[in-house]
């Protein structure tokens, strides 16, 4: 039963070798969807992984995130090497989304969160004279009232009596408040969130792909690149293929697991019989292939770029680099593949490239280019 259960094993994943999973396209920035993320109607369910599915609304030209109890954000970006994702609320309301954020039933977590007291005040005025720390939410005022927000630890002197709490909450932010630093408080900025499982940091740094091991399981291996199946019509004639052979081919593995645990008991009584007159073989060590990037050469031929006042990025780039997440400002160097077009940080594509060989966004390898380590300003 055991060389029965390898040989099931071995036929398995060419089911799953089948499906068809490229990296899909959604947005005016063309932002790439591959593992675990999957563009639902577009791929197919093995290509992703359960929690992480999401729609290309043709409205906005934007991929949508539902979230279970928490309703529909829009994908600003995603950086699969952190696992982070950074959301946005399609009404540019994002205070009142908070008010009512749940992750229950979802992959997603926030790493790091700041604690905040919202308040209604009868009217701006009085808000306004409670401090300049006070965060004024306009989308959530009316005539009647006006909604703020503070940081819970400066809440300590006792509120005028015009003044509520609606509610004290964890706002997730997209890092941790260093010592002596004092982040900018904007409760409209993006929602910045990441996922723990599944784990794919270990093939995203060695500059490979994250995928399913089976349809079967959500067990998840490293692969050089997307399996490319033949089709989904070819995926169908192989179910009808395996069907109609599913009974002769049980009994015949049957079969031939039966003279394969016979043939191999007799091999074990042999080799037991001669190990115990010829000393015990050592095994050659396999060899380790140790997959490194670019030389610094080849780095320094793509081409650099120095951003002036209006930090606008050649290419089919956004505002902001794709590795760390933070947007580009002048007089800032970047560095742009020349194949792909994409542009990063130069420090951040540099150190990207010396450990691998593919572009972080698309993946595709990039060629040698022409020297060309001149800077020009955009």
């Amino acid at each position: 039963m055991g060389i029965l259960k390898v040989l099931l094993y071995l036929i398995f994943p060419v089911i799953h070798a089948l499906n068809d999973c490229p990296v899909s396209l959604c947005g005016n920035f063309s932002l790439p969807i591959r593992f675990p993320f999957i563009l639902k109607g577009e791929q197919s369910p093995y290509c992703g992984y359960p929690g992480f599915n999401l729609i290309c609304s043709n409205q906005r030209k934007s991929s949508v995130l539902e979230l279970p109890y928490s309703g529909k954000f829009y994908v600003r970006n995603i950086n699969y090497l952190t696992q982070q994702i950074q959301l946005y609320d399609p009404d540019n309301c994002l205070p009142k989304r908070l008010l009512s954020l749940n992750f229950s039933n979802s992959p997603f977590i926030a790493t790091f969160s700041r604690d905040y007291t919202f308040l209604s005040c009868s009217s701006q005025n009085i808000s306004q004279n409670l401090g300049s720390q006070f965060i004024p939410i306009d989308c959530l005022s009316n005539s009647t009232y006006f909604v703020s927000a503070i940081l819970s630890v400066n809440l300590v002197n006792s509120l005028p009596g015009s003044c509520s709490v609606i509610k004290r909450l964890l706002v997730p932010i997209a890092r941790q408040e260093r010592f002596g630093e004092k982040l900018r408080d904007d409760l409209n900025a993006d929602l910045q969130l990441t996922w723990d499982k599944p784990d794919c940091n270990f093939c995203e740094t060695h500059g490979l792909m994250c995928g399913l091991e089976s349809i079967y399981n959500n067990q998840v291996v490293c692969m050089s690149d997307y399996q490319e199946g033949t089709s989904r019509q070819g995926l169908k004639v192989f179910r009808i293929i395996a069907l109609c052979i599913t009974g002769p081919a049980l009994i015949f593995v049957m079969l031939m697991a039966s003279c394969v645990c016979y043939n191999d008991r007799i091999a074990n009584i042999t080799r037991n019989a001669a190990s115990r007159s010829a000393p015990a073989a050592i095994s050659p060590q396999p060899e380790v292939t140790i997959v490194t990037g670019l030389d610094e050469l080849t780095i320094e031929s793509y081409e650099k770029v120095v951003l002036g006042e209006s930090r606008r990025v050649p290419g089919p780039n956004d505002g902001s680099c794709w590795i760390c997440l933070s947007e580009y400002n002048s007089k800032e160097t970047i560095r742009c593949i020349p194949e792909c077009k994409h542009c990063f940080h130069a420090d951040c594509i540099d150190e990207w490239l010396r450990m691998n060989v593919t572009c972080p966004v698309c993946r595709n390898s990039p060629a040698p280019s022409p020297l060309n380590v001149a800077s020009s300003n955009v």
